[in-house]
């Protein structure tokens, strides 16, 4: 038997698509005898993109699905023929998504409006074709770039469920049956423990001016701030509402110490949990021990200052008096402000031609540099042609008298990006 478990924080591996091939090419039509370069460019690789779409509110895909990739380019063609571009490829998160790039730490964004993308991975650039490279000096080359990879990235999402509004109480206690019957949210019901295995996010509407989200946040058991039952996973959550409503099962042997129980659980995992405002309601009050019982915990409460209201989510008694409590409540309360700040990172612009020469432990050298390596990527090491053009590009961008002012003497390594070159000037 599959259990359904709500997944709040998984990680997952992007792959944007790669850029195509430059192609070489020269015209070869009749009475046109000497036919330039027409090898046409490769197209750029698809980017991938976190969406947050409005229907999800868990990230439960991502425990099945994992992997994620972006179609690449097709290559150039002749006669000028730019290949296709890889389709960027869009990743449906839920709102209140959190993401991190695992290898740093970083936010790179938190995802809260429906529609919001953040683009998490680039594509690679398509290779130009050998008629980009024609020139009054060069007027036949035989030389192509190849596409660039397509970035990888391996990242942390993290879901913060985004509810005014919390339903805490007992496994049974009506958490689900209320958020059913005031809002379009149709939560799984049923008559024993832990019905919701995962929290139910519903849009409430009061009038016409007055709207807020609520979520009925499982049951919470004793021990559940050490793990217990459901709750330690989700008791997370419930410091992002502004306000909790702690329903009581009407019909339980002694809803006050219910009321205790709950309340020293979220004490006990955080001690602002126990300071937020709470609306208390004893549910069921269709049957006649729980109108009982309304009387007899209302009078046990009394001196505590707490004020307890009676509601049945079947028969509507009540319902209307709660929503214009909690409504009243959430116009007082300041926004909701987040545990942590998110420091969203922002990467610092440099000179694209900047680059660094490092001693290696093999006695070479490396040289780095986003754009130098991104050349040495692209070009084809089997053609003598663009092998003799990324060594103009050495000299012209200072790397080469950088390198003999290291210290390279012939026969030296010096790595750029993936490849080993042996120094030969």
């Amino acid at each position: 038997m599959e259990t359904n478990v709500f997944i709040d924080q998984v990680t997952i591996q992007v792959r944007a698509g790669d850029g195509g091939n430059g192609c070489v090419a020269f015209r070869r039509e009749k009475y046109v005898p000497l036919g330039g370069p027409n090898g046409g460019n490769g197209g750029a690789g698809g980017d991938v993109y976190l969406r947050v779409s409005p229907h999800l509110n868990t990230l439960l895909r991502f425990a099945r699905e994992r992997h994620f990739a972006a179609d690449s380019g097709e290559h150039g063609r002749g006669s000028g023929k730019q290949g296709r571009c890889g389709e960027d490829l869009y990743i449906d998160v839920p709102p209140g998504c959190v993401v991190r790039d695992k290898t740093n730490g970083e936010v790179l964004g938190d995802l809260t409006e429906p529609g919001q993308t953040l683009v998490v991975a680039r594509g690679g650039r398509g290779g130009r074709g050998n008629e980009a490279f024609k020139s009054p000096t060069r007027q036949a080359p035989s030389f192509a770039e190849k596409g660039a990879s397509g970035e990888e990235r391996v990242l942390e999402l993290e879901l913060r469920l985004l509810a005014d509004v919390g339903l805490v109480g007992k496994p049974n206690a009506g958490k689900s049956t209320l958020l059913s019957r005031i809002s379009a949210a149709r939560p799984k019901i049923g008559d024993y423990p832990f019905t919701t295995l995962e929290p139910n996010l519903g849009m409430v509407r009061v009038d016409d001016l007055t709207s807020f989200v609520a979520a009925d946040i499982p049951g919470l058991i004793e021990g559940a701030h050490e793990g217990a039952g459901l709750g330690h996973a989700f008791l997370r959550h419930i410091r992002r509402t502004r306000l909790l409503v702690h329903l009581l099962d009407g019909m339980s042997l002694d809803p006050v110490a219910d009321l205790l129980e709950i309340n020293h659980e979220l004490a006990a995992y955080d001690s602002e949990l126990a300071a937020k405002p709470q609306i208390v309601v004893l549910t069921k009050q269709d049957l006649p021990d729980s109108r009982e019982m309304l009387s007899l915990v209302r009078e046990a409460l009394a001196g505590e200052g707490v004020e307890v209201l009676g509601i049945s989510a079947v028969s509507g008694v009540g319902i209307d008096e709660l929503l214009g409590r909690i409504a009243g409540l959430l116009a007082e309360l300041p926004e909701a402000e987040d545990e942590e700040p998110l420091y969203v990172f922002r990467p610092a612009e440099e000179d694209p031609q900047a680059f660094q020469i490092r001693r290696t432990t093999d006695g070479g050298y490396r040289v780095r540099g986003d754009e130098i390596e991104r050349i040495a990527t692209m070009t084809d090491w089997t053609n003598q042609e663009a092998i003799e053009r990324f060594e103009r590009i050495l000299r012209a961008r200072g790397i080469t008298e950088a390198l003999e002012a290291a210290g390279v003497e012939l026969g030296d390594t010096v790595h750029i990006g993936p490849f080993e070159l042996e120094w030969q000037w």
